[in-house]
């Protein structure tokens, strides 16, 4: 990882790097304001992301692109590196995209900052589909849905893919619609890798009829007719977005605490 600590995006890398993560955190939250600093088992939620994504074992350089100074005085609390960018982006793609405006690298990758379970396997395998070759431009990861519950919960995104493994459809609906016993359903886990210039020119897409129906932003790539590779991956994460969820992942985060051996 690169040593030195940045505050503000007003630089331009000189080299280039392969794989940068960034994970986009802003703190007016709509249903958890100031999730990012929420603390959990005695960390602040966007430390947890961090510490996970840090150990994935492709990425060159990883930071915090923020809206919030109090966010980045937290990560950099911590020891990790943030960056601000502008306060009227409308996702995380488009705060990701400004911090490849401004630093060369081939991918960038979209890691989830409500995410403390992101596993950095995931984030790997993310990385390493690019090796396809140059035809591969944005990729996600998809999980076995194995909690009959959660097929049913329009809070887990489901999506199908055809055979060579590209989406066909994201929806908060149960697809595919199965009239047989035995059905498999996938869930989207929300990790985006892109290459640096097509990430740049996705700015230029308007908000599609499919994403705001679904409230998905990737429908808007698939009524462009972009292709998006969905990679397969064995470990789930956890979406914090409520005090519920938060109870959730608690007690599996004090383990990860007593695993290695921090008070």
């Amino acid at each position: 990882m690169q040593e030195p600590v940045v505050s503000h995006l007003n630089f331009v890398v000189d080299w280039i790097m392969r794989f940068v993560g960034v994970i986009p955190a802003r703190y007016n939250s709509s249903r958890l304001p100031g999730k990012a600093l929420i603390k959990i088992a005695g960390k602040p939620l966007i430390q947890w992301v961090y510490e996970r994504a840090v150990r994935a074992c492709l990425l060159d350089d990883l930071l915090v692109a923020t809206d919030d100074v109090r966010i980045l005085q937290a990560v950099e609390e911590f020891g990790g590196k943030a960056v601000m960018t502008r306060s009227d982006h409308l996702s995380g793609t488009d705060r990701v995209a400004e911090v490849a405006r401004l630093i060369r690298a081939e991918v960038f990758v979209n890691i989830q900052g409500d995410q403390p379970l992101i596993s950095p396997d995931t984030i790997d395998q993310i990385c390493s589909s690019f090796r396809q070759g140059s035809a591969v431009q944005v990729t996600t990861a998809r999980v076995e849905i194995t909690n009959g519950g959660a097929i049913q919960d329009p809070c887990v995104v489901k999506v199908v893919v055809d055979l060579d493994g590209k989406a066909l459809y994201f929806s908060r609906a149960v697809i595919p619609h199965s009239l047989q016993e035995g059905a498999r359903f996938y869930k989207h886990l929300g990790i985006y890798a892109y290459r640096r210039e097509f990430l740049l020119r996705l700015s230029q897409l308007k908000p599609s009829t499919l994403e705001k129906n679904e409230s998905l932003e990737q429908l808007r790539f698939l009524e462009n007719g972009i292709s998006i590779h969905v990679i397969e991956v064995e470990e789930d994460s956890v979406d914090v977005n409520t005090q519920e969820d938060i109870g959730c992942v608690r007690p599996l985060l004090e383990n990860t605490k007593i695993a290695k051996g921090e008070s």
